[in-house]
């Protein structure tokens, strides 16, 4: 809902202001974070948000992988809470819904980019999910004076690669 637009860019300012989850350096605009949630819409995936009472904690989406068609059942997702809301569980809760619509959507393959090798409650939270790690691409951001890591994990969804998805050859 646009009622929930202006926390989302909140939390996701915090983030890209103090933490290395995000590579961004500047945070977004509200009219920024409303496009962005437009085009994961727009693609028929998921954005979900996550309340306190009234008050939005937190958020979560999947967006393609890569813009390529044959990626079509591969998305990346994204997971941002309130700082208040950390360390709650919460993120682990919006993980399992979000690949929950996933799935009904299609998605054969979820990959998490987390960055920051050192970002162990996103590391944590996606292997209690069942997510693999895939690999390491070191030094590949410069944020806060410093290289930066992104850690690469991934989950298949459904019947993962072992059928063709349905509709296709």
């Amino acid at each position: 809902m646009d009622s929930d637009l202006p926390a989302i860019t909140r939390i996701y300012a915090h983030h890209v202001l103090n933490g290395t989850g995000t590579f961004e350096t500047t945070p977004p605009s509200e009219d920024d974070m409303r496009a962005r949630r437009a085009d994961v819409l727009g693609k028929n995936l998921p954005w979900l948000v996550l309340e306190r009472g009234n008050q939005v904690i937190g958020f979560a989406y999947g967006n393609w992988f890569k813009p390529r068609p044959a990626y079509r059942f591969s998305v990346e997702d994204s997971i941002y809470l309130a700082s208040e809301a950390s360390g709650q569980g919460l993120g682990k809760v919006l993980l399992q819904e979000l690949l929950v619509q996933l799935e009904r959507r299609g998605v054969r393959k979820v990959m998490a980019v987390i960055g920051d090798s050192a970002n162990l409650g996103s590391v944590g939270v996606h292997k209690a999910l069942g997510f693999s790690h895939a690999g390491v691409i070191e030094s590949c951001g410069w944020k806060f004076g410093r290289w930066l890591d992104i850690v690469l994990m991934q989950k298949s969804l459904g019947a993962g690669d072992t059928a063709p998805p349905e509709g296709t050859q």
